[in-house]
């Protein structure tokens, strides 16, 4: 049978479309303008998904929610508003809901929370869209891996670091061949994690699709790149939180959510040649070649209190990147606050979310070092969070000497276009 979906909106119009919208997927339907009769309709309607409006006159969408999930919590309900923000949002994702979709409705939007909500619950869904791709791939040698997603809906609050403002994103589950898609929260316009979206490199890896941006996504993909987290929708507004620098907190919120293997395969990129980006000469480039597994070695070489150093990452699992990886955070210069400030960029950063050097005292301003050489680590953060762009995991070496972000999206275009031509 097909899954049963109920529609709660006191606006008659939007109430109608939605109505023949799910209708038109498939779904059987059943709808309520007065959110006062959701427990009748409960005892005899039992929906696998509810459509709920949040601003109603007889009685709000959170005291909806929680009716509703007092009378059967095994409901999956996406909240359905023309006006809501981040804290809305966040507090009816801790009340239960599994997404939060805002008005006027983009109805992809719609139906893949709806898909998503119901592969969750075990019901039936409309067939999973191929994943998208930044232009063909090199052909992998190695067997397929199991695409993956989240077990449930969680959030995660911050500061943005750019932009200085508190932020927030929402992770839903997706089902396979969805791929990560940022959605902007007050819009519902889509941006997928693929290289062909990378907008700007300097400073951080900003994704653009239209007019909808998604700043400081380095961190974030590199943590659901080495748990394998392949089909997600990330709801945010423009940038994601910048937690202490690091992606430590990234992954306590994947292990929080939990891990779901799905049946579906991805095929992994296997580099079968060398491919360099940059000047080897001048020493400042991004190197790719075969191996078989994926291993990141990153050279730094500044002035002190940072030095020369060269780290090797075996990227083994998630085990080995929370360890070795994950905690190392963002560095900034004394000297360039003022200049990120004029660029109306640093305005989230605080003593507790990046390192801060004083390349002229020759010392580190605000913190102990987690790691000897964790400026080196995070500098492999960051390629794993670029090299996370193409869409798939990659197994290759890859080198990064005294490169940035603007290298390894290069490479990675690079990557991505070679079955293009």
């Amino acid at each position: 049978m097909a899954a049963t979906i109920y529609i709660v909106d006191d606006e008659p119009n939007i109430l109608t479309t939605l109505d023949g919208c799910m209708r038109d997927e498939g779904y059987a339907v059943t709808t309520q303008s007065d959110p006062m009769q959701i427990e009748k309709d409960l005892e005899t309607v039992h929906p696998d998904v509810v459509l709920l409006d949040i601003w109603m006159p007889a009685r709000d969408g959170i005291e909806a929610l929680s009716i509703i999930k007092g009378i059967d919590p095994t409901i999956e309900v996406i909240i359905v508003t023309g006006h809501g923000n981040i804290r809305t949002a966040v507090e009816v994702t801790r009340l239960g809901a599994y997404d939060f979709v805002e008005k006027p409705i983009n109805l992809d939007t719609l139906l893949a929370a709806v898909d998503g909500a119901l592969a969750r619950r075990g019901g039936e869904r409309p067939a999973a869209k191929p994943l998208p791709a930044a232009g063909g791939q090199p052909e992998a040698r190695r067997g397929g891996r199991h695409q993956r997603t989240l077990r449930r809906s969680v959030v995660v609050g911050g500061m943005g670091l750019h932009s200085g403002e508190k932020t927030g994103v929402i992770l839903s589950p997706l089902p396979p061949g969805s791929g990560i898609l940022f959605t902007d929260i007050n819009r519902g316009d889509t941006v997928p994690a693929l290289v062909d979206y990378v907008d700007t490199t300097g400073y951080a890896t900003t994704l653009r699709h239209g007019t909808t941006v998604v700043h400081t996504t380095e961190h974030f993909l590199a943590t659901l790149s080495m748990y394998g987290v392949t089909n997600l929708m990330v709801k945010v507004h423009e940038e994601l939180p910048i937690m202490d620098g690091s992606a430590a907190e990234f992954c306590r919120v994947v292990e929080e959510a939990g891990i779901e293997k799905q049946a579906a395969e991805i095929s992994p990129l296997v580099v079968e040649e060398t491919f360099v980006v940059g000047d080897e000469a001048k020493g400042v480039y991004v190197k790719v070649e075969p191996a078989d597994e994926l291993i990141v070695t990153y050279t730094i070489d500044y002035p002190p209190p940072i030095g020369s150093d060269t780290h090797t990452f075996h990227a083994t699992g998630p085990d080995a990147f929370c360890q070795e990886i994950a905690p190392a955070r963002t560095l900034g210069f004394l000297k360039d606050i003022a200049q990120l400030e004029q660029m109306g960029l640093g305005g989230g950063g605080r003593m507790d979310n990046f390192i801060l050097v004083d390349d002229v005292e020759k010392k580190v301003l605000n913190t102990e070092l987690r790691f000897p050489n964790e400026f080196t680590r995070h500098k492999i953060l960051d390629i794993l969070g670029d090299f996370a762009l193409l869409g798939r995991p990659v197994q290759a070496h890859i080198t990064g000497v005294r490169s940035g972000h603007t290298e390894n999206s290069a490479m990675v275009r690079k990557l991505a276009a070679l079955g293009r031509g």
